[in-house]
């Protein structure tokens, strides 16, 4: 009997419950109210965009980049019975007032160390000259990685990689024999050409 009374009480919950299940949906089922409210919502209209003011482009003139011959290396190659010949010194005037106060703390190039460009003469040491664009950058990338300021310069289709540019000519022959010796990397110091833009 008590079988019977927990089998019996099972199915009436289970009654109950489809019962309670059938009061709350069914109505919503037959219900054709929710499908015609709508819902307005009044939002504001999209605020317009400012105006921007137009703004007038002034053309600028660039100079263009001038070749710079190479400088031979002293004493290397000079006949002595041949006359040196100097460059003139271009003068470049610089009202004192408009030179911020760190500039003077910096020690002016002479003028004489300016080239036709008016930068500063400097120099770098060509390492190689590869045909291979991905041997080029690899070689590149390793110097970097020891702290080498390394770049790539393309030239009659080979990938030439130097290092530097410094301003002292002196301070480029210390930094090719400092390759040598600790990168056994034999190089030779050129005149630094600016790339064309």
């Amino acid at each position: 009997m008590a079988l019977l009374d927990k089998g019996l009480r099972q199915r009436m919950v289970g009654a109950l419950v489809l019962v309670a299940l059938a009061v709350i949906f069914l109505p919503m089922l037959f219900s054709r109210e929710d499908e015609l409210q709508r819902v307005v919502v009044d939002a504001p209209a999209m605020p317009q965009a400012p105006a921007m003011p137009s703004a007038e482009l002034d053309p600028v003139s660039v100079p263009q980049v001038q070749d710079l011959p190479q400088e031979p290396v002293p004493g290397a190659g000079l006949d002595a019975s041949a006359p040196v010949v100097e460059a003139p010194a271009v003068a470049v005037a610089e009202p004192a007032a408009t030179k911020p106060a760190a500039a003077a703390e910096v020690a002016p190039v002479p003028v004489s160390r300016l080239d036709a460009n008016g930068l500063a003469v400097s120099w770098s040491v060509q390492l190689a000259s590869l045909s291979s664009r991905a041997s080029a950058e690899s070689l590149q990338q390793t110097l970097r990685g020891k702290g080498y300021n390394a770049y790539i310069r393309n030239v009659d289709g080979m990938n030439r990689v130097f290092v530097g540019p410094v301003i002292e000519r002196a301070e480029a022959d210390r930094l090719r024999d400092q390759l040598t010796r600790l990168q056994k990397l034999n190089g030779f110091v050129v005149r630094f050409q600016p790339e064309r833009g």
